[in-house]
């Protein structure tokens, strides 16, 4: 067999998905004001879509925000009044830095811990790159 069709029987045994530019969506946040704190309902959806655990998306949205925030049973509450799109803003970022590869742009990542060491190691395109502790 040549390399052209090595290369082809290669790519006919990838799956589907890999060839799908815009299957990664963030869901929108829902939620609602109470009083002086903003109660965010799809939260733990939302960190489940981006494969990364809530408590390290609070740490991130609360550091960006300065404010403060807490994690309940069916929502996490956030301690001050904020639009959804500043929300919205700030998960985005959290995707491009914590999820999203940046060799490939795809969101097949995991986080490694390697000693003091933080990773982004994608599944798609084998990329390891450290990301910088800003939590």
């Amino acid at each position: 067999m040549d390399y052209e069709k090595l290369l082809e029987k290669a790519r006919e045994e990838l799956p589907e998905s890999v060839f799908q530019r815009e299957r990664f969506e963030i869901p929108k946040v829902r939620g609602h004001i109470q009083g002086n704190k903003t109660v965010i309902s799809n939260f733990q959806q939302i960190a489940e879509t981006l494969g990364r655990p809530v408590e390290h998306l609070l740490k991130f949205i609360t550091k960006e925000l300065a404010t403060p925030g807490e994690i309940k049973p069916k929502a996490v509450i956030l301690g001050s009044k904020v639009a959804a799109s500043k929300i919205n803003e700030k998960i985005r970022q959290y995707a491009n830095n914590y999820v999203l590869c940046p060799a490939c742009s795809k969101p097949d990542t995991k986080m490694v811990k390697e000693g003091p060491i933080t990773f982004i190691v994608c599944q798609a395109c084998g990329a390891k790159n450290s990301i910088r502790a800003k939590i």
